[in-house]
């Protein structure tokens, strides 16, 4: 190593030739080399060079406009790309969509395992993940499109047991980022959110006989970090670039914060209040599921209130978050600095975080809901011509026992009110998320049944428990009216638990819960209630037979 790594962002662009397979690392705007892939975009729409490229990537990387991997949108750049997350690329999602690319959804945990078992030289990687979901081949084989022809999934019998196997190919290109980097090419992280898979790419790629390229906010003559910091070793780096500051922000939404590095540790002061709204209600309910002691995550958009609520209710403490791309302990961040922690205990590589997932390490999992059905299956992924894609849902919700999935009633803008009696709707969303079928298999009920596991739709007018018989009404909000602002806003008619009881109130108050004291509602009062409100012609309102089921009589 005695040559000079450094070039400019040009001749990075310069070396990515037509038809090769490109791996960029990255959550969200944390880890992603945002300069070099301005440069390679910039080359495209000049010179028509490089093209039809192949685009390889694990978490959603973008800020759902124009960074991150929008650069790559353009029609004849791009020939197919295999992702974990795309909602966060609507310039790939519409090529998708329009039938342009060839495109694949796969389990954002198993691609980046795919990265670690490519640099291994393995024939494939072999996991349970993807059963029974969108991405298993007896349903779609995680091809988004009918361009989409090559099986990259295949099913197996292993010792009797059902697994996939996920095809390998070579890699050509990465795309990497990280702090400081010395001439000869050794990379360390210091003021990097997270590591992520960085050290999995760079090997899969260098181990493919393809370049590594990676970004850096700095140069030093020599490292005087101990060799354990340094996270890309330089025998992996091919060549380096220097990024200006604009195009190296710690995340998409914040320049540097210090607290995500453990530079500095915040205190203890109280965290901003959340203004009570549908999300701070559903956050609340599940904030009182949290289990003491239970190592959690928390999914990407409404779930992420719940760690706002949690600090907010000084809770925080109770339990130890976590998110999928490596971060332990802590208050994870929201919005497009999402994936980053304040305070945290540990921050381990992503693809360590999905080994521990895979293999049960979560107590509890908190995600979103887009739309259900009787099964109880979920849909996070696709709907219609909008493209989300799963990311590391599908990891998370087959592999923890305890499940919530989190959301809002109807889909769209609803207008509702608030008060101590509770909750009263003034208009519903234009959307049902309660079908008939989901359009897409992210998470399937059926299946979580035969695993045992324990499922719960919470929203912030009903909760519904999932029974092998499929979905049990078992709370509504007070103030609601079961058959006007539940049944009817529903394609299909759910078992009722005779047993139906209120949210709790302090739920719908504009104060702190005080959970560690009782609810002010006795539950005496509260069973009068739901006798009253049940007594108002809701009969019959569940398809299986009453014997085998808790039902209203």
């Amino acid at each position: 190593m005695t040559h000079n790594k450094v070039i400019s962002a040009e001749q990075a662009a310069e070396l990515v030739k037509s038809n090769d397979t490109i791996v960029t690392g990255g959550f969200i705007g944390i880890g992603f080399a945002e300069t070099l892939a301005k440069a390679i975009e910039k080359r495209f729409l000049e010179q028509g060079q490089p093209n039809n490229l192949n685009l390889f990537y694990a978490a959603g990387q973008g800020d759902a406009k124009t960074r991150g991997l929008n650069h790559f949108g353009h029609e004849g750049m791009i020939r197919r790309v295999v992702g974990g997350h795309w909602g966060l690329a609507p310039t790939l999602g519409k090529l998708a969509i329009e039938n342009k690319i060839e495109a694949y959804n796969l389990p954002q945990g198993v691609i980046c395992h795919m990265f670690r078992d490519i640099a291994a030289g393995k024939p494939g990687t072999l996991t349970h993940v993807g059963l029974n979901t969108f991405v298993d081949p007896r349903i779609e084989g995680g091809k988004i499109n009918e361009r989409s022809q090559e099986d990259l999934v295949q099913l197996l019998d292993i010792n009797g047991q059902e697994a996939l196997l996920y095809k390998h190919f070579p890699l050509s290109v990465a795309l990497l980022r990280g702090t400081t980097a010395d001439k000869d090419g050794n990379v360390s992280m210091e003021r990097e959110a997270l590591p992520l898979d960085a050290l999995s790419i760079a090997q899969a790629v260098k181990n493919s006989g393809g370049i590594v390229l990676v970004q850096v906010e700095r140069l030093t003559a020599q490292h005087t970090q101990t060799p354990d910091r340094i996270r890309i070793p330089g025998i992996l780096v091919d060549h380096i670039v220097v990024a200006p500051a604009e195009d190296h922000q710690q995340t998409f939404a914040e320049d540097y914060n210090p607290a995500y590095t453990g530079e500095i540790r915040l205190g203890e002061q109280a965290s901003d209040t959340q203004p009570l709204d549908a999300r701070k209600i559903i956050a609340r309910r599940a904030l009182m599921e949290l289990q003491k002691n239970a190592v959690v995550n928390l999914g990407i958009g409404m779930p992420e209130t719940v760690a706002a609520v949690a600090a907010e209710e000084g809770k925080i403490k109770d339990f130890t978050l976590t998110v999928e791309p490596g971060g332990i302990g802590g208050q994870p961040a929201s919005g497009l600095s999402f994936g980053a922690t304040s305070n945290a205990e540990a921050v381990v590589d992503q693809p360590a975080q999905f080994d521990f997932y895979d293999g049960g390490g979560l107590d509890q999992a908190f995600l979103g809901l887009a739309e259900t059905c009787p099964e109880g299956h979920v849909n996070v992924s696709k709907f219609g011509p909008k493209l989300a894609g799963a990311g590391g849902f599908i990891n998370i919700t087959q592999n923890t026992q305890d499940v919530y999935f989190l959301g809002t009633f109807t889909s769209g803008k609803q207008q509702i009110e608030f008060s101590e009696k509770g909750l009263k709707v003034i208009t519903n969303g234009p959307l049902k998320k309660f079908k008939k079928a989901v359009q897409q298999i992210t998470f399937n009920g059926s299946y979580a049944m035969t695993c045992r596991q324990k499922v719960t739709f919470i929203t912030e007018r009903a909760v519904f428990k999932l029974t092998p018989k499929g979905l049990l009404l078992t709370e509504i909000a007070p103030g609601i009216d079961l058959q006007k602002d539940i049944l009817d806003q529903m394609e299909f008619t759910p078992l009722i638990d005779d047993d139906l009881t209120p949210m709790d109130d302090r739920l719908f108050r504009n104060q702190p819960m005080r959970l560690d004291h009782p609810g002010s509602r006795p539950m005496q009062q509260m069973r009068a209630l739901m006798k009253k409100v049940l007594q108002q012609g809701t009969e019959s309102c569940s398809p299986f037979p009453e014997p085998e089921s808790r039902l209203v009589s």
